[in-house]
């Protein structure tokens, strides 16, 4: 399996201070190890960090407009990080770099009703099926910012 990240980003950070709250978007974020992201809704709120942030391809936010006609922006997703440039489904199990955090992919984070039910869109839970992004533990402390690059080494 060749995963080329040579040219994946961070593209946009979408936290929210509560689980029913909108989510927005900052610059940057700091990150706890283990703990989560200092400001958002699960930070030290997760038994063992299992949500502590998760990722979605912006590719993937395009493909679901094309192939199903669904609209749904990053902060509509709920996820806390858009990548463009890197096929997360190939991180389940893998360690990476966002900067200098490290992460640890662990499964990816399907859709489900609530996202569904949030967002009011028909259709989404088909069109975002097994492209809905993925769920990461925090393994280092430190900063995450819009542009830096996704990496298997520092």
């Amino acid at each position: 399996m060749g995963l080329n990240m040579k040219n994946a980003i961070v593209q946009q950070i979408n936290i929210s201070k509560e689980s029913q709250l909108n989510t927005y978007s900052v610059n940057s974020c700091e990150v706890v190890a283990n703990q989560g992201i200092i400001g958002d809704r699960y930070y030290k709120e997760t038994e063992d960090n299992e949500a502590a942030i998760t990722f979605i391809e912006q590719e993937a936010l395009d493909a679901i407009q094309i192939d199903y006609g669904v609209t749904l922006s990053a902060a509509e997703s709920r996820r806390t990080i858009l990548t463009r440039g890197v096929a997360l489904n190939h991180l389940v199990g893998k360690v990476f770099y966002v900067g200098e955090v490290q992460c640890e992919g662990f499964e990816l984070a399907e859709p489900c009703s609530h996202l569904e039910k949030l967002t009011n869109k028909k259709n989404l839970i088909k069109s975002l099926r097994h492209r809905g992004g993925l769920r990461a533990r925090i393994k280092s402390s430190g900063t995450i910012e819009v542009g830096q690059k996704i990496t298997f080494s520092k």
